[in-house]
């Protein structure tokens, strides 16, 4: 048997307000003679008010399988939320898309002082432009895939590296 102090203690400050109640409290199961509980029928919880949905779905006419209604339609069935894998994968994605933003701007400011016949100001804009690339790319892929698989935004992210690689900061050297 356990005593008031001891549910105390599963609780938490502010449990005793009303519009948290879920349903009716049961009185504890009785026992019956020889030793056996006798439990009681347990009624399914009814909820307060309706469910508040962001996005209601379109009513459809016929009746779709559940399996279909996942291949047809990537907008109903919104992607499951990334995993503490998927986090530290972005992470790092993301680390790496930084490092090579450093590398097209750090490449641009050394081909500034190479005495190109080219306007400084054009020079100074491809810079930005090239270091901004990396972070739009980034950004771009996370917005427009969210709804879509894990592996389809990794493959994404993953076709951004191989195309953004700093190609002039790595064959110039680090400190030429």
């Amino acid at each position: 048997m356990s005593t008031p102090r001891d549910d105390d203690a599963l609780s938490w400050g502010g449990d005793d307000d009303p519009t948290l109640d879920v349903g009716e409290k049961h009185a504890p199961p009785t026992p019956v003679p020889g030793g056996e509980v006798e439990a009681e029928p347990v009624e399914p919880l009814q909820p307060a008010a309706a469910p508040v949905t962001r996005h209601p779905e379109p009513v459809r006419s016929e009746p779709v399988a559940v399996d279909d209604a996942d291949d047809e339609d990537p907008d109903a069935a919104h992607a499951a939320p990334l995993g503490n894998v998927g986090l530290v994968g972005i992470g790092m994605v993301a680390a790496t898309f930084l490092l090579f933003a450093i590398g097209w701007l750090l490449a641009g400011l050394r081909l500034n002082g190479l005495g190109l016949p080219i306007p400084s100001v054009t020079v100074i804009a491809l810079t930005i432009g090239a270091a901004l690339a990396p972070v739009v790319w980034f950004v771009a892929v996370l917005a427009l895939t969210r709804s879509r698989r894990t592996w389809q935004r990794f493959l994404l992210l993953i076709v951004g590296i191989v195309l953004l690689v700093p190609w002039p900061f790595l064959s110039l050297g680090a400190f030429a």
